[in-house]
Order: structure tokens, then sequence, then C-alpha cells
């Protein structure tokens, strides 16, 4: 694990664990905005298996962002050495999380309620408001790598 705890690619102070997660969830409302353009398209079983195949692999990333995080000591310990105001960056940092996991909440129910929402008609919406959650939190999340990476 220590491979994690070495300096990233992206030029900062981060560790490489945090750049990769950045990249990915920088990437991230790109790709679900193309597997959207799947549906729109009419390829609803590439659209769905798609959009599983992304949500799979944003928990893996949520998972290996986790465990760097705990190892490396958590917030505190990631704050060392930015010029950022603790209270300040653990304000954005928790705007952060309720934006990152009440997305996490819509997206796994527009996934397992695909069917059902179909039916009524809601799906659309649910795809909207899950492709809204998940690219306020990548912005979020990138607001706050640069607080505690950059700055």
């Amino acid at each position: 694990m220590d491979y994690m705890f070495q300096t990233g690619f992206l030029g900062t102070r981060a560790p490489i664990f945090m750049d990769v997660v950045t990249l990915i969830v920088a990437v991230l409302p790109l790709l679900m905005m193309g597997v959207i353009l799947l549906a729109r398209a009419k390829n609803y079983k590439l659209h769905a298996r798609f959009q599983w195949i992304l949500f799979l692999v944003s928990v893996a990333v949520l998972g290996y962002f986790e465990s760097g995080v705990r190892v490396g000591g958590g917030f505190n310990s990631l704050m060392e050495g930015s010029q950022v105001q603790h209270n300040y960056a653990f304000i954005v940092l928790m705007f952060h999380i309720a934006i990152a996991v009440s997305t996490l909440i819509v997206w796994t129910t527009t996934l397992l309620m695909a069917k059902k929402q179909l039916q009524l008609n809601k799906h659309k919406q649910a795809g909207k408001l899950t492709f809204l959650g998940v690219t306020l939190t990548s912005m979020t999340g990138i607001w706050v790598y640069l607080l505690m990476f950059v700055y």
C-alpha cells in the first residue's frame, strides 16, 4: 500500500491515490453524459449496461479512496501543508460528502428501480437528478482537492 502515498502525477503535493481518484471523479460526468446519449439514441440495453459499469467502477473507486484516506491518517493528515483554513476546508468537505452520499443513494435507487420508473415515466427525471448529483460531486470533489493540495 506504500505506492498509494507516493507523490502523485498532477504536480501537487497530493499522494497518488488522490490524483487517481480526482482524475476519475473529474471525468465521470463526461462518461455519464456519453451513457445518457446511448439512451437518447434508443440503445437502452447498452445504456443500462454502461450505467451499471460506471456505478460499480465508481463504488470501487470510492472504496479505494476511503482506504487511502483511512490508512493515510484522515482529513487532518491530508490537510498538512495546505494554507487554507482548516474550518473552511472542513465545511467544504462536509458539503461534498453530503452531495456525494445523496447522489449515491439516488443513483442506486435509479438503477434498481429503472423498470418501475420507466412504467411510471419517472426514469428520465431520476436520471437527470443522478447526473446533476454526479456533476456536483465531481465539482465539489475537485474543490476539496484544490483546497487540500494546491492552496
